[in-house]
């Protein structure tokens, strides 16, 4: 085996496990499930068929990967944060034919207890405050807060927050990568 797992995980039949990941207590990887190389799954996570999970994607405690959701390279997904994949679900009626695909692009970060509603796109690096409700897409490096979320500035792929000078240029402390507010389009770029 390539990768490990906890004596008291349950791994189904017919699940993909990349290389060098690491599944923890009482967590549950269902059959159609493709997790990439070097994936953390922390204590107590489920993940529900047909979830693709990227390489370097880590998911912390207490959080259930519904079926619809797509999560691209280095996403972090923060403790006791939840995904939905039903707009309007009922005990009552049975809806798994109407999932929405919900779309996590690489290197985005949502915080603990956060909520993503289903059918939206999280753009790259973008970071989701704990706490918040997100009903919209997120554009690339956007910063989301809130109930409901509304963006509230920018972040690098680092996750520092950006302050934009008047031309919209901004450094990244750590890096020193530069990003440029594209006015025409209101996203920012990396240079």
């Amino acid at each position: 085996m390539s990768y490990f797992a906890h004596p008291t995980a349950v791994i189904d039949p017919g699940a993909q496990i990349g290389e060098g990941s690491r599944i923890w207590h009482f967590c549950h990887v269902s059959a159609e499930t493709i997790l990439g190389k070097n994936c953390v799954l922390g204590q107590n996570v489920f993940v529900g068929n047909g979830v693709r999970l990227g390489n370097g994607v880590k998911v912390q405690n207490n959080v259930s990967v519904y079926s619809g959701v797509i999560c691209e390279d280095d996403v972090f997904l923060g403790p006791s944060m939840v995904f939905t994949n039903v707009i309007n679900p009922r005990s009552f009626i049975e809806r798994k034919d109407e999932f929405k695909t919900t779309l996590v692009k690489q290197g985005a970060s949502i915080g603990a207890n956060a909520t993503i509603l289903c059918g939206i796109t999280l753009g790259r690096y973008c970071m989701i405050g704990a706490g918040a409700v997100v009903t919209t897409d997120a554009y690339d490096f956007a910063l989301m807060t809130g109930l409901p979320a509304r963006q509230t500035g920018w972040v690098s792929r680092n996750g520092h927050r950006l302050q934009l000078d008047e031309t919209g240029a901004a450094q990244c402390p750590e890096t020193g990568e530069w990003y440029q507010f594209n006015q025409k389009m209101r996203i920012l770029e990396l240079k």
